[in-house]
């Protein structure tokens, strides 16, 4: 496990670490986050991937997750969140912001920043929360063609494109194996199908589609929670878990404020303040101050 005073990011490709912890037998949990953070936080805890959540994203920028966040404040986030560690960052790309060409771009800028992984989706835009009601999906047609442009547009092969879709809760289950399979097909690599709704669903998805899938944990929402060891049991790849760090932040900002409020004190167990800094790096950074002074010292 890593120390969590670990800091400095490493240089290396993401996309190729993330397609070796894929590799292994054992299923790769990636805890959400929406920023860097978060992202510290999750690789701090020793875990080999972290996700970066289109829903926390929203919310840490006042909105709910109705789409409303625009490609360049995703892709933005992403790259912050992916620059601030060195373990794979997968990211939501919602519904790559349009047509082919904006599918295009979206690959091309998430790649650019470093981030392993996205995941595009067949809604139509403006896209919800996959475990809400009211949500619609584009034609076959044009989810696999933006998909097939998503692959086709990686710089590097090892960029990993994921293909979700939503058909399942607006359409029905065989259309959604359907569309997972016309994805990977299509040059996708690994199949999402959102929102299954029973512990029966959830068994079958692993066993429909022709290639890796991904579970995505959601408490309160459609899908029953199990754990990580039945996920793996049933077939699943990657469980990603987006509301994690989120609904932790609110808990616990919510009790810290009502003692401030309550009592006109605040207080931490998290230690001296310089030891926060020390887990984002103040430790590397600090003799940057003086290390250019002498030119011998260089």
């Amino acid at each position: 496990m890593n120390s969590p005073t670990q800091s400095s990011p490493l240089p290396g490709n993401s996309s190729a670490l993330l397609r070796k912890a894929l590799a292994s037998s054992q299923m790769l949990v990636a805890p959400g986050a929406y920023d860097a953070i978060g992202a510290r936080m999750i690789m701090q805890a020793g875990f080999k991937a972290a996700y970066m959540t289109g829903a926390g994203t929203s919310a840490a920028r006042g909105f709910p997750d109705f789409g409303l966040l625009s490609f360049s404040e995703m892709v933005d986030n992403a790259g912050a969140m992916a620059q601030s560690v060195d373990i794979p960052l997968i990211a939501d790309a919602d519904t790559g912001y349009g047509n082919e060409l904006n599918v295009t771009r979206t690959v091309r800028e998430y790649e650019a920043r470093g981030v392993a992984a996205i995941h595009i989706e067949d809604q139509v835009a403006p896209k919800r929360c996959g475990h809400l009601d009211g949500k619609q999906v584009v034609s076959r047609q044009e989810f696999v063609s933006k998909i097939r442009a998503a692959a086709a547009a990686r710089r590097t092969s090892d960029f990993y494109i994921i293909a979700r879709t939503d058909a399942l809760s607006t359409l029905d289950f065989d259309e959604a194996i359907w569309r997972g399979n016309a994805a990977l097909d299509a040059g996708a690599d690994m199949a999402f199908v959102e929102a299954p709704r029973s512990l029966e669903e959830l068994e079958r998805v692993p066993k429909l589609i022709a290639g890796p899938c991904l579970l995505n944990v959601v408490p309160g929402g459609r899908t029953p929670i199990i754990s990580m060891k039945d996920a793996q049991r049933m077939g699943y790849k990657l469980a990603i878990h987006p509301a994690l760090m989120l609904m932790a932040v609110l808990e616990a900002g919510d009790v810290a404020l009502a003692q401030l409020r309550d009592t006109g004190f605040s207080a931490s167990a998290a230690g001296p303040i310089s030891e926060m800094f020390r887990r984002f790096g103040a430790d590397e950074w600090e003799p940057v101050r003086t290390r250019f002074n002498d030119p011998a010292g260089v």
